[in-house]
């Protein structure tokens, strides 16, 4: 296969070609909701996911100078910085800035792509894998328009890395050095959780050293600058010792032999181990191998088994062939073409062996859940990128003629390109993410930050925590870095529980929460047990039913915010709570049914999932068995926007209920216990405690109310 190295200019076009491909396909996004008002606040389209919200509160803060303690802002976090920097300089609002970031960030992936290819001499090679790369499936779900998120750069850095890598060992000349713990360290800032992988390229590179070059002193030195990367030391101390180095490794070549070089190797890789370098992975051995003591104190010993999160989070749990290939690629028959490309491409060039760390990470999505694939996009992109000039390059051995053969490449290539490429932009037209909330739903949270001060708190789920704290500027319990089964637990307790309890958790669980910032307790509901004089608690739990539980001082206020949303989680929300805290075993399970498509069979009304709602006698049949009903209950609001509710009692002995929401289109059916739970009560009937709750803003797709305690 010839090699194909362009000039500057042409690599330069090439590029510049392949970043407005990766843009205008995140554009079909735009396109498909520009018109779309309640998708729109400010006059701009808003992000559509979650987490962004944390980084654009952090960048919001950072912007106003100040946040308030134990906020759980993100302000100094490597996007937020990165966001507040890029707002003050360049001409456009905050909300447009959120908006396109992903999408100009995720697309410069297209630049160590073809770095990479550069390096090999493979530049077309380089302009394929480009396109391919910067729409595969995972990635562009994770760089698109809107994806306000630190995935915008968690590839595009360790590709830059990986580049480094190869083109230094391409070069092997000392001044090219600096780009190794440049990107390696850029990467760590950007994105924490990318040790792993770090760790993982500084392996592949001491491996494919001792395997291919073990007498090359020029790999030592590569080593010896990943390791002062990662050191954990001050970063002036690490610019300085790797200044130093670089300027003796650079000038005084003579005076470094391989004993010399082995010595500073060691003395690094040691002070790496000395200041914390290793620590991740000690610490895992250490939580395997020893066992702390235990206390004395029956508190300190006491151990609540909590609902894990990570039961109900998809992106953890294992996925089918055919999904990871397609993230991957587009088409599973392009992710199998591709892993031949790439196994024969490490066979032309055994550099790129180097990238075996981000196809191991991006492989172990078939067990780890579909974040990881992402990681093995740039690699798949430049295998099948090689695989198709690969098979070009065989019709030389029966096409003589020149012209025909230079056409017959182009056209097999050319195709060869649409055929990766069509998956993927199909894709991109039909992922139609939403916005994280709608027009209405942020009037909501706008309106509650005009009444609720900086140091009040929201109580809401988790996945609702960032955008309250963006829109509202309150605090809140629950987010989506904030959702382990202690904090999860008062919260769905509070949206699931009757109204006393659900009061005296909301007020306890949030004066705690800011005492444990102080006083640094782990559990606040140990802690609440050993202030209470409870042991069991359960028994603490059943106190709160009580009007006369003894609430600490009151310091802030407390709101609920309630949306319709939540309707569709409500099972999953209710599952951190509704279950023994002493064994962890699921306590039963409520009757909760919820749905827009059904229809009327005269006699009947079939609500789908073999639910039906008799008309007349008051039954409801599930499935084979067919039960009283307690009630019927119709809410619709009037033309002046009050709700008005029509109960109809059917058997006061029955534990079932059906509500239909009328101007929503939906029936509910579920059992007393939710039926009585807070959420129902405030949002679904707006039935309050006046003792309780004070209505704050009551609209029909979100509902605040105000803790009078």
């Amino acid at each position: 296969m010839q090699n194909s190295k362009l000039s500057a200019v042409n690599f330069l076009a090439l590029l510049a070609l392949s970043f407005i491909f990766s843009l205008s396909v995140r554009y079909i996004w735009i396109n498909q909701f520009k018109d779309v008002e309640s998708f729109k606040w400010n006059n701009e389209l808003m992000i559509n996911t979650n987490d962004g919200y944390a980084y654009a509160e952090g960048a919001r803060d950072m912007l106003q100078g100040f946040h308030q303690e134990n906020d759980l802002s993100y302000a100094d976090s490597s996007l937020s910085t990165t966001t507040a920097f890029l707002a003050k300089i360049v001409p456009i609002s905050f909300e447009t800035l959120l908006l396109w970031m992903p999408a100009i960030f995720g697309s410069f992936l297209v630049i160590p792509l073809m770095l990479i290819a550069r390096s090999l001499n493979q530049d077309y090679m380089g302009f394929v894998a480009a396109l391919l790369g910067s729409i595969a499936w995972s990635y562009y779900n994770r760089t698109m328009i809107g994806y306000y998120d630190t995935d915008m750069l968690v590839i595009v850095l360790p590709t830059f890395l990986l580049w480094s890598l190869i083109f230094n060992v391409a070069e092997q000349k000392n001044r090219y050095l600096p780009l190794i713990p440049l990107f390696l360290m850029l990467n760590s800032w950007w994105y924490g959780q990318s040790y792993s992988l770090n760790m993982a390229m500084i392996g592949i590179v001491f491996i494919y050293a001792m395997v291919f070059e073990r007498k090359n002193l020029f790999f030592h030195k590569m080593l010896i600058f990943m390791l002062l990367a990662i050191a954990g030391i001050f970063l002036w101390l690490k610019i300085i010792l790797m200044a130093a180095l670089f300027l003796a490794f650079h000038f005084k070549k003579e005076l470094f032999n391989s004993k010399i070089i082995f010595y500073i190797l060691v003395g690094v890789s040691l002070l790496v181990l000395a200041t914390g370098g290793f620590t991740p992975i000690l610490a895992q051995i250490k939580g395997y191998v020893f066992r702390e003591a235990y206390a004395s104190d029956i508190y300190e010993t006491m151990k609540l088994n909590y609902f894990a999160v990570n039961q109900t989070v998809r992106e953890a749990g294992q996925i089918p062939f055919e999904t990871f290939a397609n993230r991957i690629s587009g088409h599973t028959v392009t992710f199998l073409l591709s892993v031949i490309g790439y196994v024969l491409l490490s066979l032309r060039y055994r550099v790129m062996w180097l990238a075996l760390p981000m196809v191991g990470l991006g492989f172990l999505a078939l067990k780890g859940g579909l974040r990881f694939t992402v990681y093995a996009v740039p690699p798949m992109a430049l295998g099948a990128s090689y695989l198709l000039f690969f098979m070009a390059s065989k019709f030389e051995t029966f096409v003589f003629n020149d012209t025909t053969l230079r056409n017959v490449k182009i056209a097999f290539i050319s195709l060869g390109t649409v055929a990766i490429l069509y998956p993927n932009v199909k894709h991109a037209q039909e992922y139609k993410v939403p916005t994280v909330f709608n027009q209405e739903e942020v009037k909501v949270l706008d309106a509650l930050g005009k009444k609720a001060g900086r140091e009040d708190y929201v109580v809401s789920w988790w996945d609702y925590g960032y955008p309250i704290r963006y829109y509202a500027d309150v605090k809140t319990l629950l987010d989506g870095g904030k959702h382990i089964g202690k904090v999860n637990f008062p919260v769905s307790f509070v949206l699931l529980n009757d109204q006393i309890s659900a009061a005296n958790m909301a007020r306890l669980d949030v004066e705690y929460t800011e005492k444990s910032y102080k006083d640094l307790f782990d559990s606040n509901l140990i802690q609440e047990m050993k202030d209470y004089n409870f042991t069991d608690v359960e028994d603490l739990l059943v106190s709160m039913q009580s009007t006369n539980f003894a609430l600490p001082q009151k310091t802030r206020d407390v709101f609920l915010y309630l949306p319709n949303r939540m309707m569709s989680i409500l099972p999953t929300v209710d599952l951190f709570s509704n279950l023994d805290l002493k064994t962890g075993a699921q306590k039963a399970r409520p009757l909760f049914y919820t749905t827009n498509n059904f229809k009327d069979a005269g006699d009947k009304i079939l609500l789908g999932g073999g639910i039906e709602l008799f008309k007349s006698g008051g039954k409801l049949k599930i499935g084979a068995q067919t039960i009283p009903l307690h009630e019927f209950v119709v809410t619709q609001y009037n033309q002046q926007g009050k709700l008005e509710i029509k109960r109809q009692v059917m058997n006061a002995e029955s534990q079932y209920s059906v509500i239909f929401m009328k101007n929503y289109n939906q029936f509910l059916v579920l059992d007393k216990r939710l039926e009585n739970s807070t959420y129902i009560k405030l949002f679904v009937l707006e039935e309050y405690d006046s003792s309780l709750y004070e209505p704050v803003i009551l609209t029909p797709l979100a509902k605040v109310y105000k803790l009078k305690k």
